[in-house]
């Protein structure tokens, strides 16, 4: 059976003592708090911590460079990863960070990895405030597939593949910019903000309407799309909108909009064309 990309509540709830499942709790805040400090307020039963920073490379373009095969193991090993673990990664902004978690996973070549749908605001159950205590796993990293990343070059020639802006639509339009250098979107690009991935209750839409909503976008369902964010890590929740709705071909530009706007390249603002 495929596991993923993203499980329901309701599933974690019947196997979350299953001994081949790891619960990851991947918070993190651009502004304002940090995500080992609410965990330690509350997380899910048996889940561990996980820092964004701890995986976030030190070389490469824009502030949240890919990490090294090394140092993606060594996070997985503490984590208690094995190789035949299942991973469920969750937060409290609608998978729009965990969703960086199954990407590297998925990027260094493991098997089976999920966001828990609806995150923490779905999950409706007492939490825990206990840090467990898990033995170190077995994870090993395997060679990365990098034909599904971009950098900087390989965007500015992109040619007949739509490129999409998961940020919100005043950072697209260039109204806001709370941390990067420029303010506006790549030219050509698409506004796709992540969070119109979900529904009214904080899930992930159905296949239907997302395919219907990358449609109205101009994605071919074979040619994919290529998805950038701020730094990399909320456009991996439009990928996951693209496998959901059966698009191949989801892409990510790794260095997105901190790579972009800290270079001398052109800048567009304003609406979708």
């Amino acid at each position: 059976m495929t596991f993923g990309p993203i499980v329901s509540p309701e599933w974690l709830h019947q196997h979350i003592d299953d001994e081949d499942l790891r619960v990851i709790d991947f918070r993190w805040y651009l502004m304002g708090g940090k995500g080992r400090d609410a965990y330690g307020r509350g997380h899910i039963t048996g889940a561990v911590f996980v820092d964004l920073e701890a995986v976030t490379g030190r070389q490469g373009g824009g502030r949240h460079p890919l990490p090294s095969a090394q140092q993606f193991e060594a996070e997985m090993q503490k984590a208690g990863v094995g190789p035949r673990t299942s991973v469920v990664a969750y937060d409290d902004a609608g998978g729009s960070i965990a969703s960086r978690l199954w990407f590297l996973l998925r990027y260094f070549g493991h098997e089976s990895q999920a966001v828990l749908d609806g995150g923490l605001a779905g999950w409706r159950s007492p939490l825990e405030t206990e840090e467990p205590q898990v033995a170190r796993g077995g994870f090993r990293s395997r060679e990365p597939d990098r034909s599904g990343i971009l950098d900087f070059e390989d965007v500015r020639e992109l040619i007949g593949v739509p490129l999409i802006d998961a940020r919100a639509g005043e950072r697209y339009r260039g109204e806001k910019e709370p941390i990067d250098p420029k303010a506006g979107h790549i030219p050509g690009a698409l506004s796709s903000p992540w969070a119109e991935n979900l529904g009214p209750d904080g899930r992930f839409k159905s296949p239907a309407e997302l395919r219907k909503r990358f449609a109205d976008l101009g994605i071919d369902p074979d040619k994919g799309a290529v998805a950038y964010c701020g730094s990399g890590v909320n456009a991996t929740h439009d990928l996951i909108a693209m496998e959901l709705a059966g698009i191949k071909n989801g892409r990510l530009y790794a260095g997105s909009w901190s790579d972009w706007s800290s270079r001398d390249a052109p800048v567009a603002t304003g609406p979708n064309p």
